[in-house]
């Protein structure tokens, strides 16, 4: 049979310095899917990005795309492969435009300063499809925390990614654009066939949007699969050592954990 999985993690090892941060992590990804990676705050779901995005070497193991190791991959073509989304973006001197037109470099030819038709109608397309229009020529520093965002999402389709990795889309904003931005991941995803690694703090978002979770604690996995396979209440309290309670989404079916407070406990 042939495999259908766009990336394979084997047997991954990494970290700074001295200090390894991942251990023996595997993961296959297959083409379409969304994967979202959840775990305890350092437990190494930043790491993990990195090093699917070629940012951090591994120590051991390999990673692949599309049967490929990552290694041995030039820089433009694992560009024209793989987009990142990260957490943080200090807003540069740059109209959005000019910011999404960025996504267009790993296609440029040598001594190409200039951007072609082509570049620019590409970035027109996907400001069109983010909903960032009507703000494309304002300079970043005047875009709200969600704008921003959908502008950096913008800025990475522009590179017809076949792998997007997005880490935290969702971090300091209101729940009208937590649901802005993952609907927007889920309508990439199902009508441009983009495959998706994403880190995701919050354990019922990360129910609600991903076809399977995978769960990080001190560098190591504990659990990878669906998420009514991952999301139970003796495998949230083991890794987060507090008190759950998980039902289901009623309109979904999907997990959704509730927090038990200390004073609800001693009642």
């Amino acid at each position: 049979m042939v495999s259908r999985a766009l990336l394979e993690i084997d047997r991954l090892t990494c970290g700074y310095g001295d200090k390894t941060i991942l251990s023996d992590i595997n993961l296959s990804v297959d083409t379409r899917e969304i994967v979202t990676i959840i775990g305890p705050n350092g437990s190494g779901k930043t790491t993990l990005l990195r090093a699917v995005s070629r940012i951090l070497a591994p120590r051991k193991g390999n990673i692949r795309l599309v049967g490929k190791d990552i290694s041995e991959m030039t820089p433009e073509n694992l560009a024209r492969k793989i987009a990142v989304v990260g957490q943080f973006r200090e807003p540069v001197a740059m109209t959005v435009r000019q910011y999404v037109l960025l996504g267009r470099i790993p296609f440029y030819k040598r001594f190409q300063f200039i951007e072609t038709d082509r570049d620019r109608a590409m970035a027109d397309r996907y400001i069109r499809l983010t909903g960032i229009n009507d703000c494309r020529d304002q300079w970043l520093n005047e875009l709200s925390g969600g704008q921003m965002q959908l502008a950096a999402i913008a800025r990475a389709l522009t590179q017809e990614p076949e792998l997007l990795l997005l880490d935290e889309p969702t971090a300091h904003l209101d729940i009208t654009h937590q649901a802005r931005i993952l609907d927007l991941i889920r309508q990439l995803n199902r009508e441009l066939s983009i495959t998706v690694l994403m880190v995701l703090h919050d354990l019922n978002l990360a129910s609600e949007y991903s076809h399977r979770l995978m769960l990080l604690k001190d560098g190591r996995q504990v659990a990878c699969g669906k998420p009514d396979q991952v999301l139970t209440c003796q495998i949230v309290e083991a890794v987060y050592d507090t008190t759950v309670l998980v039902d289901k989404n009623p309109l979904t079916g999907r997990p959704h954990i509730f927090l038990v407070s200390k004073e609800a406990k001693t009642e």
